[in-house]
């Protein structure tokens, strides 16, 4: 039987990690990539015991992912130590990378607003470094005909959160790599979606201004009165990765339970008897 392997950017917590340990009880081994100091790692080590509780492998590789000579190494030592003439596959990229610079555009004092660097710095590593390890898997042979590409984006895409303008952008960014590569990788029959989340109360959400607000607001709103989880979102992946949703590509699919069609905050009424 063929070994299936998903490689996971962003794989130490929030969706990666979720999409990490809910891929490995689908029978995928996992490559996770992520970038922790020593005080973050225990979170790394416990997805790691996760996977391999459920019987599948997991190789982590602790590096900057936006790093061109890191992706160059490490996709040079997958195919050197993890894969056969056989089986050279990655059949699943998840690009859940989330590090950027939450910063206004606009300020009096330059020392206020984003910078040309802090601009450059998030839209590569929360966009443009899908394009990137894409372009590394498919130039050695590593990608599975009939594999699957998943984009973790948000709302904010499209919509104004203060402070949230470059990381917006960077989404934005992420949709149009995803139009772009579901064209482009269609003849091999590898699929590409966004995947829209709900407010999900994780590590990187904390760090956005406010973020205790967006939370009261999104459970509000959420017609299921509670916010995502992280690990509802893994589902709806491994849900995707079925062989009988080849059809589906190109497209932002919301992982919300509703929450993003409802354009106001109110009371909850129930359902009427029948």
């Amino acid at each position: 039987m063929e070994k299936k392997w998903a490689l996971i950017l962003g794989a130490s917590s929030g969706f990666g990690g979720a999409s990490a340990v809910e891929l490995s009880k689908a029978g995928y081994s996992i490559f996770g990539i992520h970038l922790d100091r020593q005080a973050t790692m225990p979170a790394v080590q416990n997805v790691v015991k996760k996977i391999e509780k459920n019987g599948q492998k997991a190789v982590f590789f602790n590096i900057n992912a936006a790093d061109q000579i890191k992706i160059d190494d490490t996709l040079d030592e997958i195919k050197e130590r993890f894969t056969t003439k056989e089986h050279p596959y990655v059949n699943v990229l998840i690009h859940s990378l989330a590090f950027g610079t939450l910063k206004p555009y606009i300020g009096k004092n330059p020392n206020d607003c984003v910078t040309p660097a802090q601009m450059s710095m998030t839209l590569d590593v929360m966009a443009h470094s899908l394009v990137y390890w894409t372009q590394g898997l498919i130039q050695r042979d590593l990608f599975a005909e009939g594999g699957r590409i998943f984009a973790l984006t948000s709302a904010g895409s499209h919509t104004v959160i203060p402070n949230y303008g470059p990381v917006s952008a960077a989404k934005a960014a992420l949709e149009a790599h995803i139009r772009q590569l579901a064209v482009e990788l269609g003849p091999m029959k590898i699929t590409c979606n966004s995947i829209m989340a709900g407010v999900t109360d994780t590590p990187a959400g904390n760090k956005i201004p406010m973020f205790d607000k967006m939370l009261k607001a999104a459970e509000m709103k959420n017609p299921t009165g509670r916010l995502t989880t992280p690990e509802e979102v893994a589902k709806a992946i491994v849900l995707l990765c079925d062989e009988r949703a080849y059809w589906i590509s190109g497209n932002v699919i919301g992982v919300d339970g509703g929450e993003y069609i409802v354009n106001y905050i109110g009371e909850r009424t129930s359902a009427p008897n029948k």
